[in-house]
C-alpha cells in the first residue's frame, strides 16, 4: 500500500477544498495529537501484556 507522492499531493489539495487553508493545521494537529494517544496507548497495552506472558 504504497501511496506515492501524487498520492500525497491529491490529498493535500482535497484537504485544502474540503476544510480550507485555515482549518488544516488545527486538523494536523488533532490527528497528530489522536496517533501519539494510540500509538503511547498500544505500547501500554503490550507492555501489559508482556509482563502477564513472563509472570506465568
Amino acid at each position: 500500500m504504497n501511496i506515492g507522492v501524487a498520492g500525497i499531493v491529491l490529498l493535500v489539495i482535497l484537504g485544502l477544498l474540503l476544510f480550507g487553508p485555515s482549518k488544516l493545521p488545527q486538523l494536523g494537529r488533532a490527528i497528530g495529537t489522536t496517533l501519539s494517544e494510540f500509538k503511547s496507548g498500544t505500547k501500554g497495552l503490550i507492555e501489559s501484556d508482556e509482563k502477564s506472558e513472563h509472570s506465568k
